[in-house]
């Protein structure tokens, strides 16, 4: 059988044996980054002199897979437990078409690769068996000053590729770096030109930085470079616009909790806009609703539910120890209420007020078990037919009024539920 391999070890062994075949090969960008500050390291990315071809010659074909030949980028795979190591060519890159993937490649030596590259911190290599720091691009610099600062000409480097400019924003906030004043610059003179990248890239490093505990920093770098208003529009109408006040209260209370799902702290962000509980898959998406903005975004239709729920339900426990035992419990039961309660707590203390209310929620969870929280249904739509009752729009009236009775521990047996349809069915 393999041994156990890990994903570090494998491509140790991967660049050895670039080594060995007389090929020069190091790890490059993010892992160098990561090691060198201490960070545990994720992705450990072989740049090496070899061709694609020559790198098929050296592991054989069955374990190499071409995904970006054209551009220089195999795949090596390892045994399980290492799984794969994507190997890249040293390469210049040729113009950007679409802002995203160069038209055509010219290999080179590391020093030139390095020039193509995004931030300084990325553009370092290192050599994992005598280990040596390659840095070509005043990269360990500008980790000692902690600084995201673009390789060369920051212009250039955003117009390659758009995203560019939010990655910048990211790398400051996650790492809590400053970011170089002429990279800002260059950010912010482009900020117009985000269009031109898709929803899907776009979400993606939102969701990078709204997971992070320096999603406010984040956040306010997008305002201050005119990036906020170019992916949410609404936040820039009814939060910044609205107030500095209401704008310093959400970045307040994003900072206020470091552990935080995405759809958590993106319903925060986006407390102030409109969350229609009719809205429908099938309107033409107007503009301004928090679905909307889910949907122009691309987020998958669990994340847009979670996410509307928790914008729906804010203030839902303002005065929770007063509400109908049926509404309380039917907020305890979603999926959600954990997010709801840790945020709407966060949003109270940082508005000055009392957390009297959450208490008493978390309160009434632990001493009520859950068959009094969410007990089975006493009467289905089912029973009601076999009970001879024409289907219809007041089936579901009458089964949620037998329900909230239920839940507001009016009634806890069928033949109560029984006689209570008796005098629902004659009333109608």
């Amino acid at each position: 059988g393999e041994f156990y391999l890990s994903p570090r070890e494998f491509s140790i062994d991967v660049i050895r044996r670039l080594r060995e075949q007389g090929f020069t090969a190091f790890w490059a960008g993010g892992c160098v980054r990561d090691l060198l500050l201490g960070r545990p390291a994720t992705d450990f990315d072989v740049a090496t002199n070899a061709t694609p071809a020559e790198v098929r010659q050296v592991f054989g074909s069955r374990k190499t897979l071409a995904v970006g030949e054209s551009f220089g980028v195999m795949i090596v795979l390892g045994p399980k437990s290492a799984g794969q190591v994507e190997v890249a060519t040293f390469r210049l890159d040729g113009t950007y078409a679409d802002g995203r993937r160069p038209d055509h490649v010219e290999f080179c030596d590391a020093e030139h690769d390095a020039q193509r590259r995004d931030f300084t911190i990325n553009g370092m290599f290192y050599d994992p068996l005598s280990e040596t720091v390659h840095d070509f691009v005043g990269g360990q610099a500008d980790l000692q000053r902690r600084v995201v600062r673009a390789i060369g000409n920051p212009i250039e480097r955003m117009t390659e590729d758009k995203l560019r400019m939010l990655r910048a924003i990211r790398f400051a906030a996650v790492l809590d770096f400053e970011l170089d004043s002429e990279t800002a610059n260059a950010v912010q003179h482009m900020a117009r030109q985000l269009v031109v990248v898709s929803s899907e890239r776009i979400a993606q490093e939102l969701q990078k930085c709204l997971r992070h505990a320096n999603r406010s920093i984040a956040l306010e770098m997008l305002r201050s470079l005119d990036l906020l208003p170019m992916i949410l529009p609404e936040v820039v109408e009814t939060v910044v616009h609205f107030s500095e006040e209401r704008w310093n209260q959400l970045l307040h209370s994003l900072k206020h909790v470091s552990e935080l799902s995405f759809e958590a702290a993106m319903s925060m962000v986006l407390r102030f806009v409109p969350a229609p509980a009719d809205w429908r898959k099938h309107d033409a998406p107007g503009h301004g609703t928090v679905q909307d903005i889910c949907r122009r975004l691309r987020l998958s239709n669990d994340q847009l539910a979670h996410i509307c729920w928790l914008v729906q339900n804010r203030n839902a426990f303002d005065s929770a120890s007063t509400l109908p035992l049926a509404q309380l419990k039917r907020q305890l039961v979603s999926p959600y209420v954990d997010d709801l309660l840790t945020i709407e707590r966060a949003w109270t203390i940082c508005q000055g007020d009392a957390t009297n209310e959450f208490d008493w929620v978390e309160n009434y969870r632990s001493v009520t078990p859950t068959s009094q929280i969410n007990p089975p249904e006493l009467l289905t739509g089912r029973d009601l037919i076999q009970l001879g009752h024409q289907p219809g729009p007041h089936f579901s009236e009458w089964l949620t009024t037998i329900r909230d009775a239920q839940l507001n521990e009016q009634i806890k047996h069928r033949d109560e539920a029984l006689k209570l349809l008796e005098q629902l069915a004659t009333n109608l």
